[in-house]
């Protein structure tokens, strides 16, 4: 469906062409602005009032909802209807995390009994190497753990175990995910062969970047064990058995996933291994009671008190009406500093399409560019451009306000940077504001109005708080699966299949005819300036 053909498009687009007033104007017109844009679910407050909106505005982006039957899309992906359309399969990440025992079919199976069963093998794997039960070649217990991976097979669970470093109570878990060489011989440097596990993550035991490390990882552990140290020393979480077993991993030690788990959404399934050996099975399971309380709060929360739809919503308004090309993330958490990372592979590879999933071109905007970087280090470094570059860019402010380990006087300013930011980009700075104050610090007239035009700036800004109760394993996967299901939404709006990534194959397939050439045993002919960076890279 192309939504630019839903009355509630137009009138969004007659809307946002109307006199907007500045964000100053609005709060101090309404005194109540600040709780009435404000919704709270699952641990999660997520102030909104700082958009540039309305309840007019609001009122056509729920009919928007309605008018894409967003409800409907909702249903289809809970029910496990196939709505990954071009590769024909459900889309069942809510699955892994439910805590009902209501049955979840798939081509008439119900998927729950095999995704628990999975999970009870995980956990009992990972009881057995936390507790030292689990022993390497030289008799000894695992203190390190290196997970091999990457895309979603490193991203989510390397996020994950960072934010939860303070629960953390297993042996250390790295993660190396490059193929660049150094990324794997820089970990394995100041480790023992004789107490690491590596865990291989491929779905199809074939991804190029994991295999090559993981082969080398191999002979690195072979050097000092011989070969029977492999089936002590290294699991996998694939579900190509005979791979697996071909590069001697007992397959008894092989956990797998399905073909309804996309890569990005596979950290609640076995993926999430190196979270269990980090904190723990029941650290784990409550992620999943996280993301399973947001679940049901996203399907039966009204569309005004949901958060997900919320975010969604705005965003497309920001995006398609405000010509907001992208938006920052900016988790004030040092321990979320992955989170960024995390969210720009789920919201762009999932929305990153220029054709809707009945195969017609878009002609509005997609999927944003997500960037950013923990709070006050990003202060530091792009915030200037937030606030007097020529691009409106919308920040997402996130804040969990408990968390083990914090110290009282770094959290105070932890806290007050995270408002001051949101407040300044709202408010801006005038003529006027400048001019007082440097009056007031003796500066000579001439010299202020010479200096008005560099220190004042516009304001009008938008941004959303997200504060979180705490950040414990619950309240992260609450927030995780708010961005995965905002994200969702706003790709069933858009028209889109938000589940296939046909664009990043191209690139694999180009890369493997490149290393043919590079190894001298053929392959085939590039475009002119890839065919002379190759002539350069061979003359070295």
């Amino acid at each position: 469906m192309n939504p630019t053909t839903t009355p509630a498009w137009a009138r969004l687009a007659e809307h946002a062409a109307s006199p907007q007033a500045h964000l100053r104007e609005r709060f101090a017109t309404d005194p109540e602005r600040a709780t009435r844009f404000v919704a709270k679910a699952c641990g999660i407050l997520l102030d909104y009032s700082k958009n540039r909106i309305c309840d007019d505005t609001l009122r056509h982006l729920f009919a928007l909802a309605d008018e894409s039957d967003l409800r409907t899309h909702i249903l289809a992906m809970f029910e496990g209807e196939a709505i990954n359309s071009t590769e024909h399969r459900a889309v069942l990440h809510t699955a892994l995390r439910t805590q009902s025992d209501v049955p979840v079919l798939v081509d008439g199976q119900d998927v729950l009994p095999a995704i628990r069963a999975v999970r009870e093998r995980v956990n009992a794997f990972s009881e057995r190497v936390r507790s030292g039960d689990w022993q390497g070649f030289s008799g000894e217990s695992i203190t390190d753990v290196v997970n091999i991976g990457i895309g979603g097979s490193d991203l989510g669970p390397l996020m994950v175990v960072e934010a939860l470093k303070p629960y953390a109570d297993g042996p250390r878990v790295h993660f190396v995910s490059n193929v660049d060489s150094l990324h794997l011989t820089q970990t394995l440097k100041t480790l023992d062969p004789a107490r690491t596990l590596f865990i291989v993550a491929s779905k199809t035991f074939t991804t190029t970047e994991t295999l090559t490390n993981a082969r080398s990882a191999r002979a690195w552990l072979v050097a000092a064990g011989g070969e029977s140290a492999v089936a002590k020393h290294f699991v996998a979480v694939s579900t190509n058995a005979a791979k697996v077993a071909e590069f001697g991993i007992d397959t008894a030690n092989m956990f797998g996933f399905w073909d309804w788990v996309g890569g990005r959404y596979s950290l609640w399934s076995a993926i999430g291994l190196p979270v269990v050996l980090a904190i723990g099975p029941a650290g784990f399971e409550a992620l999943l009671a996280g993301a399973a309380e947001m679940d049901l709060h996203f399907r039966t929360a009204p569309l005004a008190e949901n958060l997900p739809v919320l975010l969604a919503l705005l965003g497309i308004w920001n995006v398609n009406f405000l010509g907001c090309a992208s938006q920052v993330i900016s988790p004030y958490n040092q321990t979320l500093h992955r989170l960024p990372a995390f969210l720009q592979q789920l919201d762009m590879e999932s929305n990153g399409k220029q054709v809707r999933a009945d195969g017609e071109p878009v002609d509005y905007a997609t999927g944003p560019v997500i960037w950013g970087e923990p709070g006050t280090n990003g202060q530091h470094a792009y915030f200037q451009l937030l606030h007097q570059g020529t691009a409106v860019i919308p920040v997402d402010f996130i804040l969990a306000l408990k968390q083990p380990g914090q110290l009282d006087a770094h959290r105070t300013s932890q806290i007050a940077n995270c408002l001051a930011q949101s407040a300044a980009l709202m408010q801006g700075k005038t003529a006027e504001e400048v001019r007082t104050e440097m009056s007031a610090k003796g500066v000579a007239a001439k010299e202020i109005e010479a200096l008005i035009p560099h220190r004042s700036f516009p304001g009008n800004r938008p941004s959303n708080t997200l504060l979180l109760d705490d950040l414990s394993p619950h309240a992260l996967g609450a927030l995780l699966a708010l961005y995965e299901q905002k994200v969702f939404v706003q790709g069933s709006i858009w028209g889109l299949n938000s589940f296939d990534q046909w664009g990043v194959e191209l690139g694999k397939q180009l890369a493997s005819g490149i290393e043919q050439r590079l190894a001298g045993t053929g392959g085939p002919g590039y475009d002119a300036s890839t065919e002379a960076l190759l002539g350069y890279i061979g003359q070295l």
